[in-house]
């Protein structure tokens, strides 16, 4: 066996030895005064363009980011206001990260209200629920979303629909993007790259049959990379007309982002 190899053995015990208290203390201590100040009276009051909840969001998210060993960079600047958010979709973490940088009420799968921690947390951020292969669902996923948009509102969608083995950007449906057509409010593609150029997407991805516990405590033990949130050129109303454009667009502008 060589040295190297014995060296990143011993490491990520180290790793679990350091982070875990880490989050422990995240969740048990910085948790609380997140959610304090997340509610009536705090989390109404303004800082500067935002409110004191949203900003709490941010804070909390970009500390998690930090636990699990992930070094923040974003690049270009997100929409304020009423805008659709579409990113690729490589794991849970993809949430956490783009929270870290802009308040938006995510899409996601109904399972995820389910899980440990994230669920509870993900439904604290305004998380839209949507039962997969159920079109009853999607209809009102759309209602929901589209009355948050004309509310001047944020939302964020994955339009793969799931989650890949991180070396690929799946086809977007189109569906979900009428909800920024009927709304007339811009679509803000964002690309999601864990490591150097993407160098890390394989290893943040959920593994063929792992588990959301699994894949949490594996990434809590890897080693430390960067996590480069980029919002990209929006696409404004006009700029494609109908669904499928919007979503050929934005996949296109995704792709050549993870590329570059």
């Amino acid at each position: 066996m060589t040295g190297a190899l014995l060296i990143a053995r011993a490491a990520r015990p180290l790793r679990y030895l350091i982070r875990t208290p880490m989050l422990f203390w995240h969740v048990l201590v910085h948790l609380p005064i997140t959610l304090i100040l997340m509610s009536p009276p705090f989390g109404g009051i303004r800082i500067g363009d935002d409110r004191l909840g949203h900003c709490m969001v941010r804070w909390w998210q970009g500390g998690l980011m930090r636990v699990f060993g992930f070094r923040m960079r974003r690049i270009g600047t997100p929409l304020p206001g009423a805008v659709m958010f579409v990113a690729n979709h490589v794991s849970w973490i993809d949430i956490t990260a783009l929270h870290s940088y802009r308040m938006m009420g995510f899409v996601a799968k109904r399972e995820i209200a389910g899980w440990p921690l994230v669920g509870w947390l993900a439904t604290m951020g305004e998380t839209i629920y949507h039962q997969r292969g159920n079109q009853e669902s999607l209809g009102g996923v759309l209602h929901e979303m589209l009355a948050r948009l004309r509310d001047g509102r944020a939302v964020g969608v994955f339009p793969e629909g799931r989650t890949r083995g991180g070396d690929e950007v799946g086809p977007f449906h189109a569906r979900i993007f009428l909800a920024a057509v009927e709304a007339e409010v811009p679509v803000q593609p964002v690309a999601l790259r864990y490591g150097d150029g993407g160098s890390r997407q394989t290893v943040v991805a959920f593994g063929p049959t792992e588990s959301f516990a699994a894949n949490l405590l594996r990434l809590l033990g890897e080693p430390g990379c960067s996590a480069e949130v980029v919002f990209l050129e929006p696409i404004l109303p006009g700029d494609a007309e109908g669904r499928r454009r919007l979503a050929d667009t934005a996949r296109m502008r995704i792709v050549e982002a993870m590329a570059s």
